[in-house]
């Protein structure tokens, strides 16, 4: 009896299906249906360019500025050269050459032991000491060859030396007068007040001495230009205090001078300027008016 039961309850189960699902279909489908005919028609289909307006860009275009360039125009010159026919026939006359006498090589030989100074004169301070035998040579002269400049072989300087104590081997007036500077100190000072008188010929120099030690003091140096003989003469003086007296006359185109420094061992000061009084003009007398 199971097994028949088993096998109806899927079998009904199977013929209700068919059943209703036929009953559901014949009740949803019309007995006559239209037919239509849809006919599609394509909708418009909106397109949407975009349309890109480019704004300007102000593009700033520099202007170049006018180059004057400058023209430059060349006119030629013409020369007309002129045609020479006669050829002139120039000559020339030699002019003299000069003859330069080239200045002589004096050399000497020390005779007597003698001092060797800065300056040309006794009045000047010792620099060097010559010896018999010892040799120089000559470089120049004072105004009257009393005093010659040598370059001792012996010595790394040059010096004076009065000319009566060598032997030469030419003359020394065949040189050139020279003038030469003096070793220069700054210990002491420059004589000071100086000044100046006459009496006739004789001409009084006075001046506040200098204080110096008694190491270094070696007096006063007065270089002269004084009127000798009708003759403006240099004359070196040398003095150990005021006054100094020179002998100064009359009778020169030139006028006199002199100055004086302060001397010590190492050298010379300054030199100060001596007022110098001139000659007085000789006047005319009633006697000498009558011879």
């Amino acid at each position: 009896m199971r097994r028949w039961l088993l096998f109806l309850v899927p079998l009904g189960l199977l013929l209700f299906a068919l059943g209703f699902g036929s009953g559901f279909a014949w009740a949803r489908r019309p007995t006559t249906k239209p037919t239509a005919t849809i006919t599609l028609i394509p909708s418009p289909t909106a397109s949407y360019t975009p349309t890109v307006t480019a704004m300007p860009t102000s593009t700033r275009t520099a202007t170049p500025k006018p180059t004057h360039t400058p023209t430059i125009t060349y006119t030629p010159t013409i020369t007309n050269t002129p045609t020479l026919t006669n050829t002139p026939t120039i000559t020339f006359t030699p002019s003299r050459t000069p003859t330069i006498t080239p200045t002589p090589i004096i050399r000497g030989r020390v005779s007597v032991q003698s001092n060797c100074r800065y300056g040309p004169g006794s009045a000047y301070l010792y620099e060097w000491g010559l010896y018999p035998g010892n040799r120089v040579t000559v470089l120049g002269r004072n105004q009257d060859g009393t005093w010659i400049y040598v370059d001792p072989w012996t010595y790394i300087d040059y010096c004076w030396v009065k000319t009566e104590f060598l032997e030469l081997t030419g003359d020394v007036l065949s040189l050139p007068p020279i003038h030469t500077l003096l070793p220069y100190t700054e210990f002491y000072w420059s004589p000071r007040a100086v000044t100046a008188s006459r009496e006739g010929d004789e001409v009084w120099v006075d001046w506040a001495l200098v204080p110096m030690s008694l190491d270094d003091d070696r007096g006063y140096l007065i270089e002269a230009w004084l009127c000798q003989d009708g003759q403006l003469r240099f004359t070196p003086l040398h003095f150990w205090a005021p006054p100094a007296i020179l002998i100064d006359e009359s009778g020169c185109m030139e006028p006199s001078s002199a100055r004086i420094y302060t001397a010590e061992k190492h050298g010379y000061t300054e030199w100060v300027k001596i007022p110098w009084p001139p000659y007085p003009t000789p006047t005319n007398t009633p006697e000498a008016a009558s011879e």
